[in-house]
């Protein structure tokens, strides 16, 4: 098969594609033919080095795939040759999403929706479950309360905002000034041009922030939230910024998002109910892999895939 590799750690240009041998499932494994393999940020933070997740290289990235079931490992039910599947496997271990084929454990894959075709579903489950997580899982969201969401025009924050909107919440996001009108049509009720001002004095008496982001936006969040609130993290959040929630009853989850077949039913349900819309930006085939990257870190509207 071929295969998008690197040998170090490095910019976009490390990503080299090679011929690799094919792999066999083992036992409560599926051979997955990939279609489509979504690219995070996540995946450029590894490949540069700075999250070691993999350890030194060499390796294969990606955990966002999508495709066709090509053969089953012992003791495998519910799947059969053909079905199209997708996931987001083995994180944060070696998933090696970004081949021709990749054999994944059966029980962190799910029956692709109806309502995508592989590219939006390959890009759809870190991103989606990370939403999904962030707000269901760690943030208990309820119908009828207040949420912030940061960078709604991203990967996370686009799905993030519909979810939101899906399950009742009033959602407040933030974007750059090109992205304020593909956040509102997301369904957002108010969006925020986080260049002109502080979200501080816009956003107020909000139930529960996803952030995304990172530097000061976590303490600053806490400004907007009610006591009781809560704070979801991607990234790590100071013992100054805790202490401060802490005062304020405010309760701080850092979150990372895990494998999750039950996420992806939910997920898949939201789309095929036509309130869930997957944004691709753009896609690249698998041997512009480092084009990818170099494109995604322009930040884009939505997400980016390669497609194998």
């Amino acid at each position: 098969m071929r295969a998008v590799i690197q040998n170090t750690v490095g910019g976009p240009d490390v990503l080299v594609i090679a011929d690799r041998p094919d792999p066999s499932p083992s036992a409560g494994e599926v051979l997955v033919r990939v279609k489509a393999a979504g690219i995070n940020p996540v995946d450029g933070a590894v490949r540069a080095g700075y999250y070691p997740l993999l350890g030194e290289p060499p390796f294969i990235l990606g955990w966002d795939i999508s495709g066709t079931v090509e053969a089953l490992g012992a003791g495998v039910t519910g799947f059969k040759v053909g079905d199209e599947v997708f996931g987001m496997p083995r994180f944060p271990k070696q998933a090696a999403a970004y081949a021709e084929l990749a054999a994944v454990p059966a029980d962190e894959i799910a029956l692709k929706p109806k309502g995508v075709d592989h590219i939006q579903a390959g890009a759809l489950p870190l991103a989606g479950l990370t939403a999904w997580q962030g707000l269901v899982r760690h943030g208990a969201l309820k119908p009828g309360q207040r949420v912030l969401i940061h960078a709604g025009a991203g990967g996370v924050g686009h799905l993030a905002v519909q979810i939101a909107k899906a399950r009742g919440a009033y959602v407040i996001a933030t974007a750059s000034p090109e992205k304020l009108d593909f956040v509102s049509k997301l369904g957002a009720d108010e969006v925020i041009d986080y260049t002109k001002g502080d979200f501080t004095a816009q956003a107020h008496d909000i139930d529960l922030v996803l952030e995304p982001v990172g530097g000061d936006h976590a303490d600053r969040s806490l400004k907007v939230l009610k006591p009781g609130g809560v704070l979801v993290s991607l990234l790590n959040v100071n013992d100054a910024t805790r202490a401060d929630a802490s005062a304020r009853n405010i309760r701080v989850e850092r979150m990372s998002v895990v494998p999750d077949r039950e996420g992806l039913l939910e997920l898949g349900r939201l789309i095929d109910a036509g309130k869930l819309v997957v944004h691709v930006a753009r896609t690249f085939p698998l041997d512009q892999a480092g084009a990818a990257h170099a494109f995604l870190a322009t930040r884009p509207i939505g997400k980016v895939a390669l497609t194998a």
